[in-house]
């Protein structure tokens, strides 16, 4: 017989709330939607968490949000618990992945041994890189190579004419380089991204359609798509589909080979205990998969009237439902 707590008791992992963007936060949108269920809210930042003798511990704070773009939160006084008391965590901690990032899904992966469901599970966020699981579902993506050999960055631009070059550790549009054939900055771009040789880098076909149509987030329910997805239209002066580096966001209805990526790669993230993802798609191919912290709630839920965030919720709530 399956069992629902009463009240769930969510914690989130995130940022400082005070620094986030009101109008563009996903993590403010889970919130909202999660304590208009009735949910007790509690914060905590990664400074927050600790592992003692085993047991996952955090100083966590109530938490109180409100629809209110001048002041969206509350916190109560701090105390110490065990994050397995828990029904729920949120992992919202943004990129860089670092041996911080790691450490801190340690300490969660714990938690979730000790009774908190953590979402997106610990496990995942440690396996799942956001560029290299690309390779999972090459039948998804267009030509991709990662490697450290400047030699064969080289020779992939001979065969292709036109590069999109990437750290694997990057977010936002940072360090994100456009070559073509006898660019003078090649050698430079290639010595940068692997360190001479000493890191592996990304290098994908150019996608032309991006320039029209962009850079498509589409999101993933616990492997599901949501309808709509959200369309980051760069600047005309710059090729990144980032909103964090000036993208216009638009959201469209998606298109059947959308609904076709979600379905090739929507039951192994599922599988793997990522509930929320977001796949970034150009011209049709996957060119990330994105499991740390992904955006796009409030833009898509602004335009379409639709409850995102709450869907995510109702998924949370079967998922506890079954652990009952």
């Amino acid at each position: 017989m399956s069992f629902m707590p009463k009240s769930v008791r969510l914690g989130v992992v995130m940022d400082p709330i005070a620094a986030i963007q009101y109008a563009k936060d996903s993590t403010l949108a889970m919130l909202l939607a999660a304590q208009a269920r009735g949910w007790t809210l509690f914060y905590m930042e990664q400074r927050d968490l600790s592992l003692r003798d085993g047991i996952a511990r955090a100083r966590l704070r109530p938490l109180t949000v409100k629809a209110d773009p001048a002041r969206w939160f509350e916190l109560g006084e701090p105390r110490v618990e065990p994050l397995g008391d828990l029904d729920c965590i949120l992992m919202r901690k943004d990129p860089p992945f670092d041996t911080e990032y790691i450490y801190t899904t340690y300490v969660l992966e714990r938690a979730e041994e000790q009774g908190a469901l953590v979402v997106n599970r610990p496990q995942g966020l440690r396996d799942i890189n956001e560029k290299v699981y690309t390779a999972w579902f090459p039948q998804c993506c267009a030509p991709t190579l990662i490697t450290r050999d400047m030699a064969d960055m080289e020779a992939f631009l001979r065969e292709h004419g036109k590069i999109v070059c990437k750290p694997l550790h990057g977010m936002g549009g940072r360090s994100i380089f456009v070559l073509e054939q006898h660019d003078k900055n090649m050698n430079v771009v290639f010595e940068t991204l692997t360190e001479y040789g000493q890191r592996f880098a990304i290098v994908q076909r150019y996608l032309p359609q991006i320039a029209v149509s962009g850079d498509s987030r589409v999101l993933l329910i616990d492997g599901e798509p949501v309808p709509y997805a959200l369309a980051r239209i760069p600047q005309p002066h710059d090729n990144r589909g980032n909103l964090a580096a000036g993208a216009r966001g638009v959201g469209r209805p998606l298109e059947e080979r959308d609904r076709w990526l979600a379905g090739q790669i929507g039951p192994a993230l599922e599988a793997k205990g990522m509930m929320f993802v977001g796949l970034d798609v150009i011209g049709g191919f996957v060119t990330e998969i994105n499991v740390t912290s992904p955006t796009g709630i409030r833009e898509l839920e602004k335009q379409f009237h639709i409850d995102i965030a709450g869907q995510l919720m109702s998924a949370i709530e079967r998922r506890l439902a079954a652990a009952g």
